[in-house]
């Protein structure tokens, strides 16, 4: 009998669900409707919705769609979290569907969580995409960083680099030269090598006086700050002639690798996607 089920990655600003037949992705539909978007009260029938237009069958949602702001709050699973600690723990809003966990982690008195990554990294290291024990890194707005151990994740930290970055070019002082994109090159790697000097914050308020003194075109303004931030990112988190796992769509994917070259460290791309469906299939086959 074939095994069918419709995967639902639902996070704030977008979803993108998949139908997945014997452990094959045979359909995809992506659309804007995050869970900000979907009114108080409105998740089931918006379920309902995407389940008849995916052809009906069995939901298994991962994403913000479970956290206090979603459906209902699926709660957090601590570390180290495995698929068999989280399929253990979903949640049940309605009749065939079942909505993934987050994960939590306490050191040290320091807290985080995240909820959706965690079906790409245990997906990426079940199937041998990526090592059972090594740092798998997902940027985005907050990106995730992970150390894995035995095939789990042992424990991660969230950086609000691309958020950052946003806040700067949309309302800080130095984002009215923040007028380019972002792209690798001169002015990005140049931004790297200055984030190791460890005074961010004065690193940042110079793109002001560059561009009052001509030191710097406009242009390459946020390219310099994107590097800065990326840089200081990473140089947190990995070490030189550390292998790093990079989950990421392929221009912030190659920003990171970029950055992560720079200060030594090794970087190796995966598929995001294909590392949630991995992740996904095997969570379907443990809930079953």
């Amino acid at each position: 009998m074939t095994r069918r089920f419709i995967a639902v990655d639902w996070g704030t600003t977008n979803r993108r669900a998949y139908v997945i037949e014997d452990g094959v992705v045979t359909h995809t539909d992506r659309d804007a409707t995050g869970i900000l978007s979907v009114p108080a009260g409105g998740f089931a029938a918006e379920a309902a919705a995407l389940r008849e237009r995916m052809g009906g069958g069995p939901m298994l949602l991962a994403g913000m769609v479970g956290s206090n702001r979603g459906w209902i709050d699926a709660g957090y699973v601590p570390c180290p979290a495995t698929l068999e600690t989280l399929a253990a723990a979903v949640a049940r809003p309605a009749p065939g569907i079942a909505i993934v966990p987050g994960v939590k982690t306490l050191e040290q008195g320091r807290a985080d969580v995240m909820r959706g990554e965690e079906v790409q990294l245990l997906g990426a290291t079940a199937t041998g995409m990526a090592p059972a024990d090594g740092l798998l890194c997902q940027p985005g707005t907050h990106c995730k960083w992970a150390r894995m151990a035995g095939g789990a994740i042992d424990g991660f930290a969230t950086a609000m680099t691309g958020e950052l970055f946003a806040l700067l070019r949309d309302h800080a002082l130095i984002g009215a030269a923040m007028t380019g994109g972002v792209a690798d090159g001169t002015a990005f790697r140049d931004g790297v090598a200055r984030s190791a000097e460890g005074d961010l914050a004065a690193a940042l308020f110079g793109v002001r006086p560059a561009s009052l003194l001509g030191l710097r075109d406009d242009a390459d303004a946020a390219s310099y700050v994107s590097g800065l931030l990326i840089g200081a990112d990473c140089r947190a988190q990995a070490l030189p002639g550390e292998q790093v796992h990079l989950l990421a769509d392929p221009t912030l994917g190659a920003l990171y690798a970029a950055a992560l070259r720079t200060i030594g460290a090794v970087p190796v791309t995966l598929d995001s996607h294909d590392a949630f469906v991995a992740g996904i299939v095997r969570l379907e086959e443990l809930i079953a």
